[in-house]
């Protein structure tokens, strides 16, 4: 098949998306944002159309459901059930449906501004009584590039069912295990960019995992680990459930009494849907590539924790600050918790002025700007060396920034021995 003005690559890219959704109609809800003008051949959008059409209706999108579409509306001149069966039979794989989705989207968007461009280049023959209606007619032309809304615009008599269903529906909070903290925030909230800095040997990842325990008890966490392997994570979780010394525990220093109590908390353990990742490097799009399968697969998640933000691979476009680029992360981070409706939390650096005070503020977190505008909560931990007890280390945790919550402080104490924090009396 070949098309004036198309090229092999473009068409392979519509075969290989509309071939992905006949193989796994699924998906579909992955390239949404794709529209029936964005295929260049009229046969693909046509099949487009048709799929869309069932899957609006909840209807199963399948090779016999579109063409019994097109036999309803008489046209079966224009469809064979053969060239159905090669799309289908023309990709291996759904997995990459998002990839060549986006391939299509970007080849309709170059050519419906070729298109635009020429017709903005033709206006200059026409006659306009003032400069004012040249310039309209040019947006007017240009506005044509851009893609559909969505219908995202709504009235508040369109929105009034769905917010009587928000107010009947139960508030979605999962508790952390902080008594103290849960009794003021409610817990987690989903939908939340939560932020958790802290000076070096705080115990900020120790905080982490310990709320992993407690969070995993509602719904799956997926820990993206960049500096630590699973089994440093893991001896830090035995420690903090079993009180073995996390430092015999690290060193293989156990005696066989204690192998078989870390034995059985490891089956405890396992039995919480706890998943880690040990990369170093890790994207923002392979985090939301992976919460997408986990979501498929669970039905929900509750968290996703970065271990931590400035050493994951942040991609710079040409001209733009490392600064920007983090923003470009929390941005999606944020997009992620609310498309995945899980709470979103990363461990983030603070500047080395930070070290010279001796509460952090918000502008210390590092590269700030960005962070602190997406984030829903800002946490810090802190330590004064003053401040002692003789079972650890009493750290001071700051809600610096807190959407629908405001702002407080919790004193806790860190058995960094056995990786555990305990709520104290304020």
């Amino acid at each position: 098949m070949t098309l004036i003005g198309a090229t092999n690559y473009e068409l392979e890219a519509e075969i290989s998306v509309l071939g992905a959704v006949f193989l796994e109609p699924s998906a579909i809800d992955e390239i949404v944002f794709l529209e029936d003008r964005d295929f260049v051949s009229p046969r693909h959008q046509q099949i487009y159309r048709v799929m869309k059409w069932l899957d609006d209706r909840n209807q199963p999108v399948d090779i016999a459901t579109v063409m019994d579409m097109y036999m309803k509306h008489n046209k079966m001149d224009e469809m064979e059930v053969t060239y159905l069966l090669e799309l289908a039979n023309a990709v291996p794989t759904a997995a990459n449906i998002a990839h060549y989705a986006k391939i299509v989207r970007s080849k309709a968007l170059r050519r419906r501004g070729t298109d635009i461009g020429q017709k903005i280049m033709n206006l200059a023959y026409e006659d306009f009584e003032t400069d004012d209606e040249y310039f309209a007619a040019i947006e007017k032309l240009a506005s044509e590039v851009r893609p559909e809304d969505g219908g995202k615009m709504k009235s508040l008599q369109e929105s009034r069912q769905s917010y009587f269903n928000h107010l009947l529906k139960r508030a979605e909070h999962i508790p952390t295990g902080f008594t103290q903290y849960d009794k003021w925030a409610h817990g987690l909230w989903r939908g939340w960019l939560f932020v958790s800095a802290g000076r070096p040997s705080v115990g900020k990842t120790a905080m982490l995992l310990q709320r992993v325990m407690g969070i995993a008890k509602h719904g799956p966490a997926l820990i993206f680990s960049q500096e630590m392997d699973e089994n440093q994570l893991f001896d830090r979780m035995i420690s903090n459930i079993t009180g073995i010394a996390y430092g015999r525990i690290k060193n293989k220093d156990l005696n066989p009494e204690e192998l078989g109590v870390i034995e059985h908390a490891y089956k405890e353990l396992e039995k919480l849907p706890i998943f880690v990742q040990d990369s170093s490097g890790v994207t923002i799009e392979e985090v939301r590539a992976t919460a997408r399968r986990f979501k498929k697969r669970y039905g929900q998640i509750a968290m996703i924790a970065v271990d931590y933000l400035q050493i994951m691979k942040i991609s710079q476009r040409k001209n733009e600050t490392r600064a920007q680029a983090i923003g470009n992360v929390t941005t999606t981070a944020k997009q992620i918790a609310r498309e995945m409706n899980c709470c979103f939390m990363m461990l983030s650096q603070m500047t080395r002025e930070s070290d010279n005070v001796k509460k952090p503020q918000l502008s210390h977190l590092k590269e700030s700007s960005s962070i602190e505008q997406d984030a829903d909560v800002v946490e810090f931990l802190w330590h004064d060396p003053a401040d002692k007890m003789p079972q650890g280390k009493v750290v001071q945790q700051f809600f610096a920034k807190g959407r629908d919550v405001g702002m407080n402080e919790f004193k806790l104490l860190f058995m960094g021995w056995k990786q555990k924090f305990v709520e104290l009396n304020r």
